[in-house]
């Protein structure tokens, strides 16, 4: 490989950027929910400050019950075990961990399937051909904000009498044909992870349409308690906190200018990685009203010039902290591979799609200035 500049303009970025700096919307409102807080004394177990983000969350999404919890992977558990999941459920490899985690945690077998390479969610035609008399399930997650193929899982998880549990820590906020991303399925998990747009320090939420499922996810959060003292379901401690409400809530009043903000970047980058050959940035239909939290890119190695991963090196050398999502998919990582340590399944579109993809920074610590410079540095790598 011939040598590569390691810095842009003679300098470098002094101080790191990331993917997902956490965001805080105002905190002056903050504080004043802060102080709310304290002078209250009432500092978890179902306060008035998650009570209300549970309302707001669910107003905003049209579904109607939302529960809170202390964040999406508890979230995620609670979930699967709340629609009755066992034996073997289909789960897409490529995805955060814990999307995969939570099911194992469960002594649930996750039976991996591969994606569509175009659009990187799960791909309806692989998850038929993999259920078996043992599956109950099946898990969809909406990568980057995109939503999953809705109809055609619909169709195979009611054809097979199977859950249908949507993974939407990506898509807070989006649609899917003019109905919110949160009323899908038989319930969606958000993640409030400080590095979404929409975060409460820590946090996750379930929602659904289904009341019943509603009630038994809340005594499930809560130890299974309904009443002061008496215990009528098995639970665990799953509750958000009230501060991380408070932050939630103050995040959530500003959700449309945070989202306005995200798709600026998005255009900037777009902007610039239009001229750079060998990358090409993984791009939204407008009319799902997307929340642009991601901007991803897909490397050529061929056209660009450099693999995925020289390039992740050059950008870190100069504090732009690019990451590999969702690398090198769940299905060959340690605790999912087989005995013979090889992975469990032949998935060749997430093997490809792990080798090319990356995301880059965003987030309120970036300016435009930042994001050209980011793709100038890009640009000198494929020149250079």
């Amino acid at each position: 490989m011939a040598d590569k500049p390691e810095v842009y303009g003679g300098g470098f970025f002094s101080e790191p950027l990331h993917v997902g700096r956490p965001t805080v919307a105002d905190r002056e409102r903050f504080l004043e929910r802060v102080n709310s807080i304290l002078d209250s004394g009432w500092f978890t177990n179902d306060g008035p400050m998650v009570r209300e983000f549970e309302e707001k969350v669910a107003d905003h999404l049209g579904v109607r019950n939302c529960v809170a919890t202390c964040n999406g992977t508890v979230a995620l558990e609670l979930a699967y075990r709340a629609v009755g999941l066992s034996g073997e459920v289909i789960v897409p490899s490529f995805t955060f961990v814990a999307t995969v985690h939570a099911l194992h945690w469960q002594g649930i077998t996750p039976v991996f399937c591969d994606i569509d390479p175009t659009t990187h969610n799960i791909d309806p035609v692989e998850v038929e051909r993999l259920i078996t008399e043992k599956t109950t399930g099946i898990v969809g997650v909406h990568l980057w904000g995109r939503p999953c193929a809705i109809d055609s899982l619909q169709e195979i998880a009611s054809h097979h009498g199977l859950q249908l549990v949507f993974d939407a820590a990506h898509a807070f906020g989006c649609s899917w044909n003019g109905t919110r991303i949160g009323n899908l399925g038989s319930c969606e998990v958000f993640s409030f992870h400080a590095t979404k747009f929409l975060h409460s320090f820590e946090g996750g939420a379930i929602t659904t349409n289904d009341d019943q499922l509603a009630e038994k996810l809340r005594l499930m959060r809560n130890f299974g308690f309904a009443g002061y003292d008496t215990v009528i379901h098995p639970g665990v401690n799953g509750k958000m906190v009230e501060i991380c409400a408070a932050m939630g809530l103050t995040n959530l009043e500003c959700i449309e200018q945070l989202v306005s903000a995200n798709r600026e970047y998005y255009l900037a980058y777009r902007e610039r990685i239009a001229e750079i050959p060998g990358i090409e940035l993984v791009t939204f239909d407008e009319s799902h009203k997307p929340n642009f939290q991601y901007v991803v890119v897909e490397i050529d190695r061929e056209t660009f010039g450099l693999s995925r991963d020289d390039l992740v090196d050059l950008l870190h050398a100069n504090n732009v902290l690019a990451r590999r999502y969702f690398f090198p998919g769940v299905h060959r990582m340690s605790p999912f591979l087989a005995p013979s340590g090889h992975p469990p399944s032949h998935l060749p579109a997430t093997d490809e799609i792990a080798d090319r993809v990356l995301s880059l920074p965003v987030g309120n610590a970036i300016r435009q200035d930042d994001i050209f410079r980011v793709c100038d540095l890009i640009y000198s790598a494929h020149a250079g």
